[in-house]
C-alpha cells in the first residue's frame, strides 16, 4: 500500500474516531458513535497490518484471537455493577502495553526503525520513550489500584500518611531526573529506575482517593491511557496512534474537568492525587447516632406517586447493585399511564464511572427525552410533588450546601429536598462512599423505604396496579 493510500486511510479512520467521540456525548447517538469508533479502529488495524515492517502474522493473529475471545466473553458476561472496574482494568492494559513497547523499543530500536547510526536511539526517540513509558507505568498501577477499590478487593477509604505529598514530590523529581539522564546517555539503570518509580507513583497517587471520587479517577485514567498511547505512537512513527491517543487523552481531560466542577474539586489536585484524603476521617466524624426517621411501606410510596402530578426520579449506584433498572422502568410506565409527569435527574458523578446511570437506564429502554442532567432539571425539584431517590446518597446530601465542615461542602447536588415529598429507597441508613451521614434521610418530608431497590420497585408496581 502506497504512502498516500496509508495517509488517506488513517485520515478516514481519524475522522470516524472524532465522530465516535461526538456521538458518545449523547445517549441518543451513542450507538452510532460506537459503530463509527469500531469501523475507524478496524480500518486503522487493517492498514497497519499492510506495513512491510510486519514480519510475523501468525503471532499477531494469535494475539488478536486471544484478545477478541477474552474481551468478547468478558463484555457479554460482565454485569452493569462491575462496568466501572472493567473500564479501570482496560485502562491498565493500555498503560501496560505502552510500557512493554517502550522497553522493547529501547532493547531493540532497529526492529522499530528508530535506531541511530551507532545502533542506539536518537534524542527525539529517547524523549518519546521516556514520556510514553512513565505515563504508561503510572496508568498501569493506578488503574490496578482503582480496579481493586471498585471491586472491593481493598478498602475504598482513602489511605493517607504523614508527608505523603512530600514523598510524591521527591519521587516525581527523581523520576524526571532519571528520565533526563536516560535521554542524555541511554542508560539502562536510569531507564529502569524511572520506570520503577513511575509504577510506585501510580499506586501512591490513587490510594489517597476515596470511593466517592472514583468517577473522576476513572475519567482521568482514561485521559492518562490516551496520552500514553500518543507517546508510544511517536516512538512507532504511527500517526493514527498519535491522533487516537491525543483524542482520548484530551477528551478524558475535558470530561475530568467537567466532573471536577460537578464535585467542587480541583483538576490540579486530581492530577497529583491530592484530593479525597480527608473524606474518610471527616465522614466518620460526621456520622450521627440515633436520629429519628420516617419509615414507610411500598403501599405508602405507591399512594404518593399515584397522586402526584410531577415525579422526579434520582437513580444512584444502589439501583445498579440491585439491577433494578427494568423494574423501575415498569413503575415509570405505570405512572405515565396514569397521567403522571415523570422525569429522571442524573448527577454527573452518580454511579462509579462517567455516564453510568445513563447507560443503566438505556439498558432498560427508558426514553432519552425524560432523562435530564443536573443543570437541566435541578430548578424543577421545587415544583415536583415527589422526588424518588433510588440508591443515591452523597449526590443528594444537603450538607454539601449547609455544612461548611462537611468534606463535600461546595459540591453541587441534586436539590431533592425542595420537592414536596421525598421517597428514599435504601437498604439501610449506612453512609455512602463519602462516608457521610445524609441529612436528607432525617427530614420531616422524607419517607425511607428500607428494601432492596429491585424488590421495592416490584412492590410499588404491585400496589399501583391494584
Amino acid at each position: 500500500m502506497s504512502a498516500n493510500m496509508v495517509a488517506l486511510a488513517y485520515l478516514i479512520a481519524a475522522v470516524l474516531i472524532i465522530l465516535a467521540l461526538k456521538g458518545l456525548s449523547s445517549p441518543v447517538s451513542s450507538r452510532r458513535g460506537n459503530l463509527f469508533g469500531m469501523i475507524g479502529m478496524f480500518i486503522a488495524v487493517v492498514v497497519t497490518l499492510q506495513f512491510s515492517s510486519v514480519q510475523n502474522y501468525a503471532w499477531i493473529f494469535a494475539a488478536l484471537g486471544v484478545g477478541a475471545l477474552l474481551g468478547g466473553s468478558v463484555a457479554r458476561k460482565i454485569p452493569m455493577t462491575h462496568m466501572p472496574q472493567l473500564v479501570a482494568f482496560m485502562h491498565s492494559l493500555v498503560g501496560l502495553a505502552a510500557v512493554l513497547i517502550a522497553v522493547s523499543a529501547f532493547y531493540n530500536p532497529a526492529a522499530y526503525g528508530i535506531a541511530a547510526a551507532d545502533g542506539g536511539l536518537h534524542l527525539a526517540s529517547r524523549i518519546e520513550l521516556f514520556l510514553g513509558a512513565f505515563i504508561g507505568a503510572i496508568t498501569f498501577t493506578a488503574s490496578i489500584v482503582a480496579f481493586a477499590k471498585l471491586q472491593g478487593l481493598v478498602s475504598g477509604r482513602p489511605v493517607v500518611f504523614t508527608g505523603q505529598h512530600f514523598v510524591n514530590l521527591i519521587l516525581g523529581l527523581v523520576m524526571i531526573g532519571s528520565g533526563i539522564i536516560f535521554c542524555m546517555d541511554q542508560s539502562w539503570p536510569a531507564f529502569l529506575l524511572m520506570l520503577s518509580i513511575a509504577l510506585v507513583l501510580g499506586v501512591l497517587l490513587i490510594i489517597p482517593i476515596g470511593g466517592a471520587d472514583m468517577p473522576v479517577i476513572v475519567s482521568m485514567l482514561n485521559s492518562y491511557s490516551g496520552w500514553a498511547a500518543a507517546g508510544i505512537g511517536f516512538t512507532l512513527g504511527n500517526n493514527m496512534l498519535i491522533i487516537a491517543g491525543a483524542l482520548v487523552g484530551s477528551s478524558g481531560a475535558i470530561l475530568s474537568y467537567i466532573m471536577c466542577k460537578a464535585m467542587n474539586r480541583s483538576l490540579f489536585n486530581v492530577l497529583l492525587g491530592g484530593f479525597g484524603g480527608d473524606g474518610g476521617a471527616a465522614g466518620a466524624a460526621a456520622s450521627v447516632g440515633d436520629r429519628p426517621v420516617h419509615a414507610g411501606a411500598s403501599e405508602d410510596a405507591a399512594f404518593l406517586l399515584q397522586n402526584a402530578e410531577r415525579v422526579i426520579i434520582v437513580p444512584g449506584y444502589g439501583l445498579a447493585v440491585a439491577r433494578a433498572q427494568h423494574a423501575l422502568k415498569e413503575v415509570v410506565d405505570a405512572l405515565i399511564g396514569e397521567g403522571v409527569d415523570v422525569k429522571f435527574a442524573i448527577h454527573p458523578v452518580a454511579g462509579r464511572m462517567p455516564g453510568h446511570m445513563n447507560v443503566l437506564l438505556a439498558e432498560a429502554d427508558v426514553p432519552y427525552d425524560i432523562v435530564y442532567e443536573m443543570d437541566e432539571i435541578n430548578r424543577e425539584f421545587g415544583e415536583a410533588d415527589v422526588a424518588l431517590v433510588i440508591g443515591a446518597n452523597d449526590v443528594t446530601n444537603p450538607s454539601a450546601k449547609t455544612d461548611p465542615a462537611s468534606s463535600i461542602y461546595g459540591m453541587p447536588i441534586l436539590d431533592v429536598s425542595k420537592a414536596e415529598h421525598v421517597i428514599v429507597v435504601k437498604r439501610s441508613l449506612a453512609v455512602g462512599y463519602a462516608g457521610l451521614d445524609n441529612d436528607l434521610f432525617y427530614m420531616d418530608k422524607t419517607m425511607m423505604l428500607f428494601d432492596d431497590a429491585k424488590k421495592a420497585c416490584e412492590s410499588i408496581l404491585q400496589s399501583i396496579e391494584k
